[in-house]
């Protein structure tokens, strides 16, 4: 099986330290984040990867040059030109899973425990396009689902923005996590050129389709987007 990690984002959130380095090389427990999720995939088989790079694109280069992939078979998408978001960016590397019949996709900036293995298991099992892994916890924004975890839409928890792929009665709200398990049939419909949102595209293909959300509520799990919860994910992984 094949992967994808996103890495290419700007690291806002993790100023000052991304003013010179890209977050993929935040380090948490002296192992950086790219290393981290390489040796995660690893765990679940998966030594084929493509990583996305735009800022300090380089520095990730060399760093998997001088660590030999960290074990695994690492090609580079490059967005040095133009940042692509996550689901410009996962079309750009669309070639690389051409022969593949499920690939994983992740951001390179998540830690967690979740059983990629059982998640892959259940994508493989269904008829679904896609599983997301989500978790009911807090968050700005939220996947809504219905009482079989099928994506139906998103709500901007600030702004009450909200946006409804299916209309049903009870809507459940989840914080998704950065993983997905696709399938071939991702490709099928895409009417988004450049730059767009993966989420864009669940919701485009969640009116027709089935996308799927794999409840992990109870595992480990941070998104390393700021200072602070670095020190809090070196507690959480040690």
């Amino acid at each position: 099986m094949k992967a994808m990690l996103f890495a290419a984002g700007l690291g806002t959130r993790l100023k000052p330290f991304t003013d010179h380095s890209p977050k993929a090389l935040v380090e948490v427990n002296n192992k950086t984040l790219l290393e981290h999720n390489i040796r995660y995939l690893q765990r679940f088989g998966i030594y084929e990867v493509i990583v996305n790079v735009h800022h300090f694109a380089s520095s990730i280069e060399d760093v998997l040059f001088e660590n030999d992939g960290f074990g695994s078979e690492v090609i580079i998408s490059d967005e040095r030109d133009m940042l692509l978001e996550t689901g410009g960016g996962l079309k750009k590397a669309g070639w690389f899973f051409e022969n593949e019949n499920a690939f994983v996709v992740m951001n390179v900036d998540v830690l967690t425990n979740l059983d990629l293995g059982k998640m892959i298991a259940a994508q493989n099992n269904s008829r679904a396009i896609g599983t997301l892994a989500v978790m009911e916890r807090a968050s700005s924004r939220h996947l809504l689902f219905n009482g079989d975890m099928r994506l139906c839409g998103w709500v901007n928890n600030k702004t009450n923005e909200s946006r409804i792929s299916r209309a049903e009665p009870h809507l459940s709200p989840f914080a998704f996590s950065g993983i997905q398990v696709l399938s071939q049939n991702i490709w099928t419909d895409i009417p988004f050129e450049g730059k767009f949102s993966l989420v864009d595209l669940y919701l485009h293909v969640a009116a027709n389709n089935i996308i799927t959300g794999y409840n992990h509520t109870g595992n480990l799990f941070i998104d390393v987007g700021k200072p602070e919860s670095i020190e809090q994910a070196e507690y959480l992984f040690q």
